[in-house]
């Protein structure tokens, strides 16, 4: 009954007038986040956090945190839902996870069916949203009160094996992701430390005694990184969308797409849960899954509407799932998780187990909002479905000056500082020229967002047992996490010299 009357308690923040305000823009800009290739809900949510602390600069701290968090969700969610305009209607994914989506969903445009498949996508992404909701409601308490459980050598283990996960499956190459971790960790140790009161890595310059901010990092790397790609390869070509007539499905459509939209969404949500697994590799594992069970697989690829439902519903029940990791452990499972991870430490707040016990109008406000949002999006992608179309067509000469100005502002607002806009530009360079040789940018983040809480928990473990590395390895938790990391990173690469070992038999 506890967590009804929390529930409860969070429709109470959620439904105020200004939160409802912040939780439509979220999802609106998400929206169109998503149908905008090339930017996705990493960008649009590290370019969001400085508005957020300018437009809630008058709330009391715990207000502001609330609203602001509520904005960034609605963003990373409502990214979720738009991704799926621009494969339907352009065969060009709005981001990664709707990469799968363009195999039937253009096939099904081409046919004359996009409405149907907007539609289709639109509800999956509702059932699969409100699925994982419910999930985290009932999950939440539970997994809080085991992780309250936890020591600093639990915590140092579980936040290895989240950077691990996520190095280890990011991008094409393992070394390359594992390169950009390990920066992002060194990055993280710039400044003063907080236990010795000693300046490392500063070079005397004034300006990185407080660190690098992770703010500055995320919108150089993401949002101008793709600025930088379009002006730099002259991608400056207009597309034009595929017509929408019908906008709703057929009653034998809706059949069609229900057992792939629940299927979907508890795949998509077990996998989101997952550090590193992410929206991604669960519209991958739905669309394949469904492909094996099908009938007709031979359908798939020429616009099977199941091929629409089943991705659209487990990238979003993943994204879902991925909040269950941040908010109950402090543990983000993906780049944007992780960003969101950054913004709830910019308010002073600490996602984890405590949060929840010392943050309840947050969490559970957060939590509502969400149900309410889902809500919104359906409202807004099922009429208005023709309106975000046209977002695909801004003119990139309009684009570029609005994300750069966002960025310069937004990043000078919150640090005042000129130091930081000659890094900004430095990492959108780096985030351009990491991005053309396949360094994933996702782990950086992850390893600066969570290199501080490794080091202070390794720490702190250390400092309990006198310097002895043993409790690691004989705390059973801590143990589990680190064979699970090791398994992580190495698994994948002895699959792959196996496959070498089969081509070169085969060869022989």
């Amino acid at each position: 009954m506890d967590v009804i009357q929390y529930l409860l308690d969070g429709f109470g923040t959620a439904l105020l007038w200004y939160n409802l305000i912040f939780a439509f823009v979220g999802v609106l800009i998400g929206t169109a986040v998503g149908v905008l290739p090339g930017i996705g809900p990493m960008s649009g949510v590290a370019l969001l956090i400085p508005v957020t602390a300018s437009i809630t600069g008058n709330l009391p701290p715990e207000q502001a945190a609330t609203s602001a968090i509520i904005l960034l969700a609605g963003v990373y969610y409502g990214a979720m839902y738009g991704g799926s305009t621009t494969s339907i209607l352009l065969n060009t994914p709005g981001e990664s996870s709707s990469v799968v989506t363009t195999l039937d969903g253009y096939q099904m445009a081409k046919k004359g069916r996009a409405g149907s498949a907007l539609s289709i996508a639109a509800i999956g992404s509702f059932v699969a949203g409100i699925f994982t909701l419910i999930a985290l409601v009932a999950l939440a308490t539970p997994l809080s009160n085991v992780a309250l459980k936890f020591g600093p050598a639990e915590y140092f283990s579980l936040m290895l094996l989240g950077l691990g996960a996520v190095s280890g499956l990011a991008g094409k190459s393992v070394t390359k992701a594992l390169i950009m971790t390990i920066m992002g960790l060194l990055l993280g140790t710039i400044g003063i430390d907080s236990v010795s009161g000693i300046a490392r890595f500063t070079f005397n310059q004034p300006w990185l005694y407080q660190g690098i901010e992770f703010l500055t990092i995320a919108v150089g790397l993401f949002a101008l990184g793709e600025v930088f790609k379009t002006i730099l390869e002259k991608d400056s070509e207009d597309t034009q969308a595929a017509a929408i007539k019908n906008l709703y499905p057929t009653k034998a459509e809706l059949k069609q797409s229900a057992g792939p939209i629940a299927r979907g969404s508890l795949l998509g949500f077990f996998i989101g849960i997952l550090p590193g697994a992410g929206a991604t590799l669960a519209s991958f594992f739905s669309y394949l899954f469904e492909k094996r069970i099908s009938k007709n697989p031979e359908k798939f690829g020429k616009g099977a509407i199941e091929g629409v439902a089943a991705p659209e519903s487990a990238n979003n029940a993943a994204s879902g799932g991925a909040m269950i990791p941040l908010l109950t452990l402090g543990i983000p499972g993906s780049g944007t998780t992780a960003i969101l991870m950054g913004a709830f430490m910019m308010y002073n707040v600490q996602p984890g187990p405590l949060l929840f016990e010392s943050h309840p109008q947050v969490a559970w406000g957060l939590i509502a909002s969400m149900f309410v949002g889902n809500v919104m999006l359906l409202v807004l992608n099922l009429p208005l479905v023709r309106v975000f179309a046209k977002i695909i067509q801004t003119p990139k000469k309009y684009l570029i000056p609005i994300i750069i100005a966002i960025s310069i502002f937004g990043v000078y607002a919150v640090q005042v500082s000129v130091n930081d806009l000659l890094l900004l530009i430095f990492c959108g360079l780096a985030g351009y020229f990491l991005g053309k040789n396949d360094y994933p940018i996702a782990p950086l983040v992850l390893g600066l967002v969570l290199g501080p809480m490794l080091e202070n928990n390794l720490r702190r473990a250390l400092t309990i047992s006198n310097g002895d590395f043993t409790p690691f390895f004989t705390r059973p938790l801590s143990l589990v996490f680190i064979l699970m990391t090791i398994l992580w990173l190495v698994v994948p690469v002895l699959m792959k010299l196996k496959g070498k070992t089969v081509v070169i038999n085969e060869e022989a």
